[in-house]
């Protein structure tokens, strides 16, 4: 268990002084409260005996105020103190834990759901909150204040105090005992609460597809499911916690049992006073909250041990592709060279791509044709590095691609993919995603190379307008158009558009691919395609067929050549795709 908590060390100390602070808050808090019994037994001394005076009741009742006063004032500092660093250490962690996320490849994100990441980055965050927190609180309060107890009973009592404790030390045994079920069951309802969030996080994201197809009752059905499985590990928690207390209460009420019975015994037979009763009730009843404190403190750290495994998965997780020590931090500037590539996605199978190799000179424009599943996607991942191509396969101003810084590297390539992603912000937040700090005139001329400009009218709050989650609001074709304002935003060495013109009419494509290849006039640019229309004006066309180049060269060359290229040409001039 404690050694899931060496994550939590860096962050403890960076917070010692609030620790410290705290601790001394809470031992002089602890100290208020065990000097009130002391006051409760001269008050109820004095009101009990001969020599009453309202003058000396009222002198201590005001001591017990300005006690009082100052356990609260304490008391203030050790919540302030000792929970604002565990709330510090909750944000940090969370920082920490997004930064990780964000360094990771996509390989991780394949592997692990975004409502479970998501499940961890909340619940179990507030568990770890409660282990570094109120678990230091619970064990130094706890044994700060049965010692304390202990002492002054046995010191004052002794015989009274050996009989009364006898059931104390079984509250810590059941909770210790019960300790260990919770720790099981606290990690299968965090488990259970990340299955909940994995389901509504996909339906949510996947509403169209969901409508589109009438399975919103067979997901509401599958959301019961997790639903009530998430409440049955609850309940199963539920259930432990709530035989817990009727136990301790029962096992603390033993203690009050035999005081009532020896103490009464003892103040009438006068070897007690009523003052000594008060006090020792008093002192009694505070010892139960330690012996509690103490059990409660081991279930805390388990179920923070078990909250920080699941975290620590993910710390421990090591980015595929980083850069490698001493890399090149100079911007590439667009001569791409790719030789003789290979790649496979595992270390079994035959490559996805084969003996690819081309060339394309700074300022130039490659064009990609070939059928689905032919590795052109994956051969363009491949140049910013989102997948890692292999040593000496890909180069750009004559060094290979791992040669270079990574931030350094995919600032200078711009990738627009065919499925595009906009963020939940407004259509000019979008655009500028890339550049904040994009001037508006820019903003504008990015826009009116991808024509979503003309549509500006259409929007009810112009460049203001949300665009709903992942682009909800919008059509295939304008998310795709605001995807290419914002790669060309940027204006990047390179830029890559993966069939980024899909989802557009024959019209509008031309349109775009006119104004593009004049704004890209002399920058180095890569068009993946489906239709032969989006390449007609590339300097240099592959084809690829079953991950190999099985084709090359210009339009009109490839248009005259049997082959796949001309095929795809004429059967598109026949169903009016082409140009």
């Amino acid at each position: 268990m404690l050694k899931e908590y060496k994550t939590l060390l860096p962050l403890v100390k960076r917070y010692t002084v609030f620790y410290i602070l705290g601790l001394l808050a809470l031992v002089l808090t602890d100290a208020g409260e065990l000097y009130i019994p002391q006051l409760i037994k001269q008050v109820t001394n004095i009101i009990a005996g001969e020599n009453f005076t309202l003058q000396a009741v009222g002198r201590l009742v005001l001591m017990m105020v300005g006690v009082a006063a100052a356990v609260a004032f304490f008391r203030f500092g050790w919540r302030y103190f000792i929970h604002g660093a565990s709330r510090r250490i909750e944000r940090d962690l969370r920082e920490q834990v997004f930064t990780h996320l964000l360094s990771l490849s996509s390989g991780f994100y394949q592997k692990m759901r975004t409502g479970d990441i998501m499940a961890r980055s909340s619940n179990d965050m507030r568990a770890i909150r409660m282990a570094s927190g109120m678990a230091l609180v619970a064990f130094i309060d706890g044994f700060f204040l049965s010692v304390a107890i202990l002492a002054i009973l046995f010191s004052q009592f002794p015989r009274l105090a050996l009989i009364t404790i006898i059931p104390l030390p079984f509250i810590t045994v059941i909770v210790l005992l019960g300790g260990k079920v919770i720790g099981r069951r606290f990690k299968l309802v965090q488990e259970g609460f990340s299955r909940l969030s994995e389901h509504v996080q996909e339906a949510l994201t996947g509403i169209r597809v969901v409508k589109s197809f009438v399975k919103e009752s067979w997901i509401e059905k599958s959301f019961h499911v997790r639903n009530d499985d998430n409440l049955r590990r609850n309940m199963q928690l539920v259930r432990i916690w709530g035989l817990f207390f009727p136990l301790i209460t029962f096992v603390s009420g033993l203690s009050m049992l035999f005081l009532l019975y020896y103490g009464g015994q003892a103040v009438i037979l006068d070897d007690f006073t009523p003052g000594d009763f008060m006090a020792f009730m008093s002192y009694l009843t505070m010892l139960r909250w330690p012996v509690m404190g103490m059990g409660f403190t081991i279930n805390m750290l388990q179920r923070g041990a078990a909250s920080l495994q699941r975290i620590n998965e993910i710390l421990n997780e090591k980015p595929d592709i980083t850069s490698k020590p001493n890399a090149i931090t100079s911007r590439p500037a667009g001569d791409l060279k790719v030789d003789r590539l290979n790649f496979r996605y595992q270390f079994e199978g035959p490559p996805l791509l084969q003996e690819i190799s081309f060339e394309v000179p700074r300022g130039n424009t490659l064009g990609i044709l070939g059928r689905t599943g032919s590795g052109k996607s994956t051969l363009v991942r491949l140049i910013p590095r989102l997948l890692d191509p292999p040593t000496g396969s890909i180069f750009i101003d004559g060094h290979d691609i791992r040669q270079y810084l990574l931030p350094q590297l995919r600032a200078a390539i711009g990738i627009v993919p065919q499925d595009s992603f906009l963020f939940s912000d407004t259509i000019r937040g979008n655009i500028a995603f890339g550049n904040p700090d994009a001037t508006d005139e820019q903003v504008q001329r990015a826009a009116d190379i991808s024509t979503i400009s003309r549509e500006l009218l259409s929007f009810p709050h112009g460049w203001n307008t949300p665009v709903g989650e992942r682009g909800l609001t919008l059509s295939g074709g304008q998310k795709q158009r605001i995807a290419i304002s914002r790669a060309m935003l940027i204006d990047p060495e390179l830029l890559i558009f993966d069939d980024a013109l899909a989802s557009v009419d024959a019209e509008t494509e031309e349109q775009i691919l006119d104004a593009f290849l004049k704004t890209r006039r002399g920058r180095t640019n890569i068009l993946v395609a489906h239709r032969v229309s989006t390449l007609q004006h590339a300097d240099h066309i592959i084809v690829l067929d079953g991950g190999r180049i099985v084709q090359q060269g210009s339009h009109d060359q490839l248009a005259q050549q049997p082959g796949l290229y001309r095929d795809i040409y004429r059967l598109q001039q026949l169903t009016g795709g082409g140009v």
